[in-house]
């Protein structure tokens, strides 16, 4: 007799083994046409998995994140299939599942086109319409090379020859297809019902530079035709949004080849900066900490104390002078503990916090590098606390309160929180890490948020929690972190006076809010699509006249506008007014202040918001005070993303 334990607690005896398949329909037939999976003591399965011995089962279908997993990493071999098919000579390599889809890479004789990207879809369509059986086998190592090798297939030899001899091979079967692949899939091809091919990048073969390149296709799979939809209207948004279009557009920044991953920021993408910079100053000011400066170049012999150069050195530029060997910072914590190091702390000072907007530097892969979102050169809003083991749960749960409401400021609503725990390379011992990891758990436990646990995925010098946002179209962005690190300062020679006199290592905390500036502008140009709420807005009002006839009255508002501290211009030119209202708008500009013979003489303006809203005839006061009501309160206008 076997016993089955479900997830709501109930069990179910079965006379003999029965498999994940047979057990979904033994709860019931709708159950077991979603079933695409089983979860059995935790190792998720193929439905023909047949359970040998008592154990609990979880039936896993589409609706769940590992069932769409699943499914998404078979529509990835219905490709391979499909291709296959259609191009018997393309040899196929690997095709793993990512964020919302999945890819194969193919080696073949000519570069795939739009039209045969069309041809693919419809030949999986009618794959997947043939409800063929997905069948998993198990080959002895030599014998699943010497197959692969006699049907041509040498990418898939090379891999399944990378593995130990003596283990067994699972290979998957659907039809006349059959490919490499530990599982588990849906029981039939006909599971797979929603689905699309995105497009076509280069690859390298295990992505070496220096090995053949092959082609790799994208496509995107779901279990419900409108969640594609949605994702796709999503995709199409997205790209209205892109940071590197609308920076050109509007004029903010732009790159070139002589520098590789470095920004020339224009006047009105400066704008946005500086905006961002000094709301953070404030933020500074107002929250105890003390702006610091450290140098952008320090030895080599630091970043080996620190660790840094054990860990990262792949990552940092370095250079040479007088016979000394100095590096670039690719992040500014250990010239912070030079600075808390110069002179002695008393416990009485503790907690001490550091902030600076530290220019960093990171070597970052060509292939890598997208727009503002990973550069080579970047700033962060960077922060260290110094404190005692007794003060990290208190500055860690004020630090998640000042999170929120600068994210709520600049127009995020909704995060998500995380703990990475530690990773395999490390410094520090395993009760340093328990501390570590604990305090950060029960601050976010004292903050009331829920949160999940990353594991593995800390810094190597300390777990830390990581604040993701989710912007207006519902795409996430990790941005903030709060790291506990009690192992760098202790290796960089930090010390306070305790209590009784003897000297101790203070904790060091690392925050940063918005992270890298560059990368928070960006992720702010994608979630107000260009339209930036007032207080960011690079120019938050213009003065457009209807003639001639108004062109000083519309100077003077403007002079008076830009006296209050508002970034105003006018536009001035011989054009039709339309003409002009059109165009200040294509550059998103809040408030539109139109001037004509009428308002002269009533020493008006006509306020148009931005989206095309008549907000009416007021006096140039009554819309200042309007405009500095936006600023103080930071709130959007009409017309917004």
């Amino acid at each position: 007799m076997i016993s089955i334990r479900l997830p709501d607690g109930s069990s179910r005896p079965y006379d003999s083994p029965p498999t994940v398949a047979e057990v979904a329909a033994s709860i019931g037939p709708g159950l077991a046409k979603a079933a695409v999976a089983g979860r059995v003591d935790g190792r998720l399965v193929d439905t023909s998995h047949r359970i040998e011995r008592d154990a609990e089962l979880a039936i896993v279908t589409d609706r769940d994140a590992e069932g769409l997993e699943v499914l998404r990493h078979s529509t990835a071999h219905l490709l391979a299939y499909a291709v296959k098919e259609l191009f018997p000579e393309a040899q196929v390599t690997i095709g793993p599942v990512v964020d919302n889809g999945f890819y194969y890479d193919f080696a073949y004789s000519r570069a795939f086109t739009p039209e045969d990207l069309e041809a693919i879809e419809k030949k999986m369509a009618e794959l997947a319409k043939k409800d063929e059986p997905v069948v998993r086998e198990v080959w002895k190592r030599d014998d699943a090379v010497k197959f692969f090798e006699s049907i041509g297939e040498r990418y898939k030899a090379e891999i399944i020859a990378s593995i130990p001899a003596n283990e067994d091979i699972s290979l998957y079967r659907e039809g006349g297809f059959i490919d490499l692949c530990r599982g588990p899939h849906v029981p039939s091809t006909g599971k797979l019902r929603v689905f699309k091919l995105m497009k076509v990048a280069g690859a390298y073969w295990r992505g070496d530079s220096n090995n053949e390149q092959l082609q790799r296709i994208y496509g995107t799979a779901w279990g419900r035709k409108e969640d594609q939809e949605a994702y796709l209207k999503m995709l199409e948004e997205a790209e209205k949004r892109d940071h590197r279009k609308l920076g050109k557009e509007l004029d903010l920044f732009h790159f070139q080849e002589e520098a590789p991953g470095l920004i020339f920021w224009h006047p009105r993408g400066w704008s946005i900066w500086q905006a961002v910079e000094q709301y953070m100053r404030q933020v500074y000011r107002d929250n105890g900490y003390n702006e610091v400066k450290a140098p952008q170049i320090l030895d080599r012999t630091l970043w080996e104390k620190s660790g840094h150069w054990e860990k990262y050195r792949e990552n940092m530029f370095t250079t040479e002078s007088e016979n000394r060997y100095y590096a670039l910072k690719p992040m500014n914590c250990p010239g912070h503990i030079q600075i808390y190091n110069s002179n002695l702390h008393s416990y009485r000072e503790l907690p001490l916090r550091l902030g600076e907007f530290g220019a960093c530097h990171r070597n970052e892969p060509s292939g890598s590098l997208h727009g503002l979102f990973r550069v080579r050169g970047f700033t962060q809003d960077d922060g260290h606390i110094f404190c005692t083991e007794d003060q990290i749960q208190d500055e860690c749960v004020a630090y998640t309160s000042l999170l929120q409401k600068v994210y709520r400021d600049f127009g995020f609503e909704h995060i998500l929180y995380k703990v990475s725990t530690r990773p395999a390379m490390r410094i520090g011992s395993d009760e340093i890490w328990d501390k570590a990891e604990a305090a950060l758990m029960e601050s976010l436990k004292r903050s009331g948020v829920e949160f999940t646990i990353s594991p593995g995925d800390g810094a190597f010098y300390g777990p830390k929690i990581e604040y993701t946002l989710k912007d207006a179209i519902g795409r996430e962005w990790q941005c903030g972190t709060m790291q506990v690190d009690f192992s760098m300062p202790a290796r960089l020679g930090a010390e306070y006076v305790a209590e009784d006199n003897s000297r101790k290592t203070p904790v060091m905390l690392h925050r940063a809010i918005v992270g890298s500036m560059e990368r928070f502008i960006g992720m702010l140009i994608e979630n107000h699509a260009g339209a930036m709420p007032p207080w960011l807005a690079p120019i938050q009002v213009s003065v457009a006249n209807i003639s001639e006839g108004q062109a000083d009255y519309a100077e003077g508002v403007l002079q008076m506008l830009k006296k209050q501290g508002f970034r105003a211009e006018a536009d001035l030119r011989n054009e039709k007014i339309t003409y002009k209202i059109r165009q200040l708008s294509l550059q998103k500009v809040p408030y539109i202040l139109v001037v004509g013979d009428k308002e002269k003489q009533a020493n008006t303006v006509a306020v148009r918001a931005r989206g095309g809203a008549d907000l009416g005839t007021m006096s140039l006061s009554a819309f200042a005070e309007r405009l500095s009501t936006d600023v103080r309160e930071r709130r959007n206008v009409a017309g917004a993303a």
